[in-house]
């Protein structure tokens, strides 16, 4: 019994060792790249490349969340308010809803699942087929060439794709408003402008900013340490689209709580 027991808690502390380990590599990532950025060559054009591929790529699913979410939402809110004589409060309440909140939040889960796993995907089979190596082989080092890039085309597109869905979201809510609630389009908009303020704007940008951050760095981890073949890059893709999800739910809350605190 005891034996078991002692078996029991090693393992425990064997997971907990490789949570901190884990941690440490995430920082030290951050880091480099970070690093990476300031000193020695930037690659402008591999820059250039993942905006296009990350960031316009994902403009025609973006544009399609953000019209969803505006008709959607106007038609619960607006109903919801109908019957508590609060029609006129519905583009207030979208607005700002969506500048804080749903925008960069939907927007930001929706890349996960589609760069954080590509990104995941595309590493993970260049380091299974030890073309990361040959990267570092030449002299180069792999954070350079394929970390830094893709770090910040998202760290700029993402927050242009979430005030997108924003602008995508306020029209699909406009549309609502005028077809079921028969508020005209001016007085929505003069509601929109007047509500929503620039810290709200910031909100939204600091956090899609901060998200993409996360998606990326946690997508270039995994595909660098990916291993077993095209099956280690199957379950690093799941992986990185699961673990960038949660954290890009739990930081949300954070950042909320942060600007609430400080323009409260």
């Amino acid at each position: 019994m005891k034996n078991v027991f002692q078996v029991t808690i090693d393992k425990r502390l064997e997971k907990i060792k490789e949570f901190f380990i884990f941690i440490g590599e995430i920082f030290s990532l951050l880091f480099q790249t970070i690093q990476c950025t300031f000193t020695g060559k930037f690659y402008f054009s591999r820059l250039m490349e993942q905006i296009y591929h990350l960031g316009f790529g994902s403009t025609s699913i973006t544009i399609v969340i953000g019209l969803t979410m505006g008709l959607v939402m106007t038609l619960n809110f607006g109903y919801g308010l109908t019957k508590f004589g609060g029609t006129l409060y519905v583009p207030a309440v979208i607005s700002l809803s969506l500048a804080r909140e749903m925008a960069p939040l939907f927007t930001s889960l929706l890349v996960a699942g589609r760069v954080g796993s590509g990104i995941a995907a595309e590493i993970g089979a260049m380091n299974v087929t030890q073309q990361v190596d040959a990267i570092r082989a030449l002299g180069t080092s792999p954070i350079r060439v394929l970390v830094v890039p893709r770090f910040w085309a998202l760290v700029i597109s993402l927050p242009l794709l979430s005030a997108l869905s924003f602008a995508v979201g306020i029209i699909g809510g406009m549309i609502v408003c005028k077809s079921e609630f028969d508020i005209i389009p001016g007085f929505y908009f003069s509601k929109v402008f007047s509500t929503v303020k620039i810290h709200d704007y910031m909100s939204g940008i600091v956090k899609s900013a901060v998200f993409a951050g996360i998606i990326t760095i946690f997508a270039c981890y995994k595909g660098l340490n990916t291993k077993d073949g095209t099956k280690g890059v199957g379950a690093s893709t799941t992986w990185v689209v699961v673990t960038a999800s949660i954290l890009i739910l739990i930081t949300d809350f954070f950042i909320s709580k942060i600007f609430l605190v400080i323009w409260n």
